[in-house]
């Protein structure tokens, strides 16, 4: 699900936005659901750097990181400070941030990013396919009329950009080759969640939770997910199976009709 028309995807609805205070319940859980996270896959240790959304920082990723410390990746944070979009020398920077976490490990790190930071990832990725082994997107805007997310104001105040600069255009529209899984929730407040949709083929995939946007980094079904999809062993990647009940009831195929296509058409 690709959209051409820029022009068709609206930001999400004042409901939805004034929905995202569910975001700290999805906090609140993941402290409860500790234990229970604890038994998700553990992986081969491999590196992962974690890259946050938009004026976020390294904090909003602390969670994250040490669940995947849990399962025995070594999870480095980006040490940008708040992400302000794509700032001067920001892209060689984070280049070189990967080769010395590549350089040091003997291997090839994984990409996790939240919001804009997984549109940075996936940009990063494009620029270097042969040093990222996987990416993941959380509720990030990888397509679509700029228009479409809630945040585009704040995006052109902190960055010094224009959203509708053609060159952010043609930065969303690289799909680097490394495997990818987009995850996306239809009651996202902030991003419209057609906007996170990727090309899908036999190397990526699109995963819908119920999740809120400020909350999809720490989101218990989330968490188990990555585990799940970082876990398996390089070059072997093959899309969520999704044949148990309850999977299936967890993570949808954003492409089925449901009651939340209601609230966010």
């Amino acid at each position: 699900m690709i959209f051409n028309d820029m022009e068709a995807l609206n930001p999400p609805s004042p409901l939805l936005m004034a929905l995202e205070s569910r975001a700290v319940f999805e906090w609140a859980s993941l402290a409860l659901s500790w234990p229970i996270l604890k038994r998700a896959p553990e992986g081969d240790g491999h590196p992962v750097l974690v890259l946050p959304g938009l004026i976020a920082n390294d904090a909003s990723t602390w969670p994250l990181r040490k669940f995947l410390e849990s399962r025995g990746y070594h999870a480095y944070p980006w040490e940008e400070g708040f992400n302000r979009g794509p700032c001067p020398n920001l892209a060689d920077r984070l280049e070189q941030r990967l080769m010395d976490i590549e350089r040091h490990h003997g291997r090839k790190a994984s990409l996790i990013g939240w919001s804009l930071g997984g549109a940075m990832a996936r940009a990063l990725a494009f620029r270097m396919p042969d040093h990222v082994r996987s990416i993941i997107t959380l509720g990030s805007p990888l397509q679509g009329h700029h228009r479409a997310t809630n945040a585009w104001k704040i995006f052109e105040l902190v960055s010094g950009w224009k959203a509708d600069d053609p060159r952010l255009a043609e930065w969303l529209a690289q799909h680097p080759p490394a495997p990818s899984t987009s995850f996306m929730s239809k009651t996202d407040g902030v991003v419209n969640w057609r906007m996170s949709m990727v090309p899908e083929s036999a190397l990526s995939e699109n995963i819908e939770v119920s999740a809120t946007h400020m909350g999809m980094g720490v989101n218990p079904v989330v968490l188990w997910a990555i585990a799940d999809r970082l876990a398996q062993p390089e070059g072997e990647w093959q899309p969520l199976d999704r044949n148990d009940p309850l999977r299936s009831l967890l993570y949808r195929c954003p492409r089925k009709i449901r009651m939340a296509d209601l609230i966010a058409p």
